[in-house]
């Protein structure tokens, strides 16, 4: 019996019109699929593709053991982790190696600080693995804003808002074009860490990019808070014509 192949497939930002043709074929067509989700909720990525899996379609939720519950230096958190994906790794190639095809739905793109990385990561030589990219959040967030976020020689830095605030401060104060993840929580740490670069004032968030609860606000408008899937963009400002 031939091995069968696991697709992770990038799902774009939120909306099922910003995915790519080859993505909408094989979530179509798929007769298993599956999908990371936090223990009790549905999960953004299958909510993306809600109304697009077949009737029979065998779907595989894999829950996260943990979150946010436990600080990213703790220990534990790694070795949960690490367990979540080796068991997960297991289920999805005893069914390839059975011969079924399968998909792993993919937020953004598949290779861009995506879980699905850590699949691929230990899949190599097990079976056969495929990749297809996905539009990035952060292209939808800077589209949103109706600017370039880049122009001629300009240099663009994405970080992470789970980074220490002096870490934040340095690489934004000696960059270009910005855009900045995971915010949620660490909004008041950024928001230092942005005055401390003096670079607050040209700082635009968006929440929900490319989906119908989109909202794009500078950030000196914004609250105290703000929702999980929210990107922070400063554009650059290079040669042009």
């Amino acid at each position: 019996m031939s091995r069968g192949t696991i697709y992770g497939v990038g799902l774009g930002p939120g909306c099922q019109d910003l995915m790519s043709v080859r993505a909408d074929r094989l979530v179509r067509q798929a007769s298993h699929v599956a999908y990371f989700r936090k223990r009790g909720r549905t999960g953004h990525a299958r909510g993306i593709v809600e109304g697009m899996l077949r009737d029979d379609v065998v779907e595989l939720p894999m829950e996260y053991p943990v979150t946010t519950e436990i600080p990213f230096e703790d220990p534990r958190y790694n070795a949960l982790l690490a367990d979540f994906y080796a068991g997960c790794v297991a289920q999805l190639a005893a069914l390839a190696e059975a011969g079924e095809d399968l998909v792993v739905l993919c937020e953004g793109d598949p290779f861009f600080y995506g879980s699905f990385m850590h699949l691929y990561a230990r899949l190599q030589g097990r079976v056969p693995v495929s990749v297809v990219p996905g539009i990035t959040g952060m292209s939808a967030a800077w589209t949103a804003t109706g600017q370039p976020v880049t122009w001629g020689d300009d240099i663009l830095t994405v970080l992470m808002g789970t980074l220490p605030e002096a870490t934040l401060a340095e690489r934004i104060a000696d960059t270009d074009a910005l855009v900045v993840m995971k915010i949620g929580r660490n909004l008041d740490k950024l928001r230092r860490a942005l005055a401390r670069s003096g670079r607050e004032q040209e700082a635009w968030l968006v929440e929900y990019a490319a989906m119908a609860q989109q909202r794009v606000i500078p950030l000196r408008e914004a609250g105290d808070s703000a929702p999980y899937f929210s990107i922070l963009v400063i554009h650059g400002n290079g040669r042009r014509p």
